[in-house]
């Protein structure tokens, strides 16, 4: 391939400019970004300029392209592509030759419908991929540096019903730290897998990362440069290190996939249970068994905790009550100040960041706006492509409060729970459970 003759796209030409900024030389620029060094040397060129020097001069003369083509072809190219934004310029191609549009032999090619199209502002946007920072490998091998955590497939299981479990566990002891059933649904929630990690911190402590896959609650998969979910934001205040494996690779989660077989073995296949309430204290027991009695062939016939009896804690302590105060905002705010993100304006002048909607006004619609974060006044700063505008929003859902979800202590009341139980009222009394090693039955969870 031709790198010279690509064009290149607004998030390359800004990349490169940054790249030269941090000392980057344009030969080791070129192969990091795909392009060749001379496009690399011109757009740092053109960068001194301002930000304005990065916006393409290239394209056809004002004319415009198939502009000596007949106009009827062009209206039918517009209506198409208007009514069918998924065509691309070869479908478009095979369309306009159908004999029912009689629209002659000649015709234009692949090419050149591309470059009407992208005149014409009927293409898709090229969005430059800049992934969520993260450690580059994992934490040194010892016990409680990462835990693994992942849900299993949705299961059917006698007397309960539709489950997925949440299965948490350190790869490094083969202890598997937590273990939560979610019942009635085939995705858990953030508030679900929050439970699950908040009970397996007040059994074992915080780890001091956590490695994930790339599920929605996770990651923001719809976005080639994606925010932080709240679950992501919530371990960050906690002071967790987040890891996300690669993608479409489930080996590099290994352990907890083995911990998912051997849960659903020891537990779901056999067991016929009485009642739904019946399922989280039987993967409790399970898990127990797992981690101080069962013999464990890869750790030489003997269990995680007595091969690892320091296991039992990891030393960084968790309570609920406590979890407010554990919070570090500043955590938050260096992470994201890390970033910059692309995103298109919709035409009333609103786009969204990380599920909130944010307003810039008619005036900005329909463009791709670059977006950074000042961890000082805690805004959002805006910038046109051409750099003429900036503006500054206020960030949303950066607060402790909305980062904890469900837990809110202090709103709890001292008289027993009213039935029937709310999801959120089954999952705070699971925590309690734990919490404080009380009876009280779950019926709904």
């Amino acid at each position: 391939m031709n790198l010279g003759t690509r064009a290149t796209s607004f998030e390359q030409r800004l990349a490169i400019w940054e790249l030269a900024q941090a000392g980057q030389t344009d030969a080791q620029t070129a192969p990091a970004l795909g392009l060749s060094v001379s496009v690399v040397r011109k757009w740092r060129r053109r960068a001194r300029l301002g930000r304005g020097g990065l916006v393409s001069q290239l394209g056809r003369p004002a004319r415009g392209a198939l502009s000596q083509t007949a106009l009827p072809i062009q209206d039918s190219l517009r209506t198409l592509r208007k009514a069918h934004p998924g065509w691309g310029p070869l479908t478009l191609r095979v369309e306009l030759a159908r004999p029912s549009r009689a629209l002659g032999p000649v015709l234009p090619g692949r090419t050149q419908i591309a470059a009407f199209l992208k005149a014409e502002g009927l293409t898709r946007p090229y969005a430059q991929r800049l992934p969520l920072a993260q450690p580059m490998a994992p934490p040194a091998a010892q016990p409680h540096a990462e835990w693994e955590m992942d849900a299993q497939g949705v299961q059917r299981v006698t007397g309960v019903g539709r489950v997925v479990v949440i299965n948490i566990g350190d790869p490094y002891t083969r202890l598997l730290t937590g273990s939560l059933g979610c019942r009635h649904t085939s995705k858990p929630t953030t508030a679900d897998y929050q439970l699950a990690l908040r009970r397996a911190f007040l059994l074992y402590g915080c780890p001091r990362s956590l490695s994930l896959d790339h599920d929605s609650v996770f990651h923001d998969p719809t976005s080639a440069s994606p925010y932080p979910t709240r679950l992501h934001l919530w371990l960050l205040a906690l002071g967790l290190t987040v890891r996300f494996i690669d993608v479409g690779c489930p080996t590099q989660h290994g352990f907890i996939e083995h911990e998912h077989q051997v849960m659903t073995h020891q537990v779901l296949d056999d067991l016929a249970f009485a009642s739904p309430a019946a399922l989280q204290p039987a993967l409790d027991q399970r898990s127990h068994f797992l981690n101080t009695v069962y013999p464990n062939r890869a750790l030489g016939g003997q269990a995680p905790l007595q091969v690892y009896p320091a296991a039992s804690h990891s030393g960084s302590a968790y309570s609920p009550e406590r979890e407010a105060e554990l919070l570090d905002c500043q955590r938050v705010y260096a992470y994201l100040a890390q970033h910059h993100w692309f995103r298109r304006v919709a035409a009333k002048g609103q786009f969204e960041l990380g599920t909130y909607r944010y307003g810039l006004g008619a005036a900005w619609g329909k463009q791709v706006v670059h977006i950074t974060f000042d961890p000082q006044t805690l805004e959002l700063i805006c910038a046109s492509q051409d750099d003429h505008r900036t503006r500054r929003l206020p960030v949303q859902g950066l607060s402790p409060a909305e980062w904890m979800g469900e837990l809110h202590l202090d709103q709890l009341p001292t008289y027993q729970i009213a039935f029937p139980w709310s999801a959120a009222a089954c999952r705070m009394t699971l925590l309690f459970e734990t919490w404080a090693g009380t009876t009280l039955p779950d019926n709904r969870l």
